[in-house]
């Protein structure tokens, strides 16, 4: 068994109750124990609770608290070989699971949330989370298709390995094959094609291929470098590599219908110093149609 849980920010919603049974079938495949935490955020301003302050309602209390041992008592008969831990903690509900992430293995949550996340906006947790967090974030929706692969975004960006890592590992761990997915976008069409006449220092030679041809292998040779390390460690898993000329962002959302989980870095290449979550992490959590998960790099700490 290791150490660090599987970390589950629960709210009693259904999202957050698939979070749930995402995060035991994850566990029981890991062999770690799983904490759910429901968080409630009573204050409308998000201002920390003093522990002597209670709650405004005692029976809102005795609710929350009545939902996570009924929730906790259906995961362990679902799952009695995975150890689980549930709790109720007072306080702002992203600051307080970012705390708790980290010393989590992952933290898992639904992509829409209820009342246990009070005065935040529907879907806004789950993108919160993904942009503080300090351990992996899984954010739990659309199908989570059995037997389908685990699709990986392959950036060349500094700090993405760690997004390729966890894919490697969990495609291992499901017994599926990896799916790559490079996205790359074609230069502007000025630059590749000459109309009626080419520059002089481009003359047009028979033996030179095309400019599409030249710049797909090279896409190509830039992500096999990406995943040969990769490969080496891990020799007996397919790997797949798909070039899509289009947005990383619409390649993986479509690459996601055929996909168990999805994993994407924290942020690209395309972000500016200071972005903390990037365009593209981003709009998978919000359109993809399976789980996603999105991997920050370690060195790279996030901000309070």
């Amino acid at each position: 068994m290791t150490e660090h849980p599987i970390l589950v920010g629960f709210d009693h919603s259904p999202g957050a109750t698939a979070a749930l049974r995402w995060a035991q079938d994850a566990a029981a495949r890991s062999r770690a124990p799983v904490r759910l935490v429901y968080v409630y955020e009573w204050t409308g301003d998000a201002t920390p609770v003093p522990e002597a302050a209670g709650w405004p309602d005692p029976a809102v209390r005795r609710e929350a608290e009545a939902a996570v041992v009924q929730a906790a008592a259906e995961a362990r008969a679902a799952r009695p070989e995975v150890p689980l831990t549930a709790a109720v903690v007072d306080g702002p509900a992203v600051s307080t699971l970012r705390k708790f992430s980290e010393d989590a293995r992952l933290l898992v949550v639904g992509h829409r949330g209820l009342g246990g996340f009070t005065g935040m906006l529907a879907g806004s947790v789950a993108v919160d989370l993904a942009t503080h967090a300090r351990s992996p974030v899984v954010v739990v929706r659309g199908c989570a298709r059995s037997g389908q692969p685990v699709v990986v975004g392959v950036d060349d960006a500094p700090g993405a390995e760690p997004a390729l890592g966890f894919a490697f590992e969990e495609a291992m761990a499901r017994g599926v094959d990896l799916v790559a997915v490079r996205a790359w976008r074609p230069p502007p069409v000025p630059a590749r094609c000459w109309h009626d006449q080419p520059p002089a220092e481009y003359p047009p030679r028979v033996d030179t291929p095309p400019v599409h041809e030249v710049l797909v292998a090279a896409e190509q040779a830039l992500a096999e470098g990406c995943l040969q390390p990769w490969r080496e460690k891990y020799p007996q898993l397919p790997v797949h590599l798909h070039l899509v000329p289009h947005t990383p962002a619409h390649a993986l959302v479509a690459a996601s219908a055929g996909a168990q989980l999805v994993v994407v870095g924290a942020r690209g290449r395309g972000g500016f110093p200071g972005l903390r979550l990037g365009s593209v992490a981003r709009l998978l959590v919000y359109h993809a149609q399976c789980p996603v998960a999105v991997v920050r790099d370690p060195t790279h700490p996030t901000e309070e």
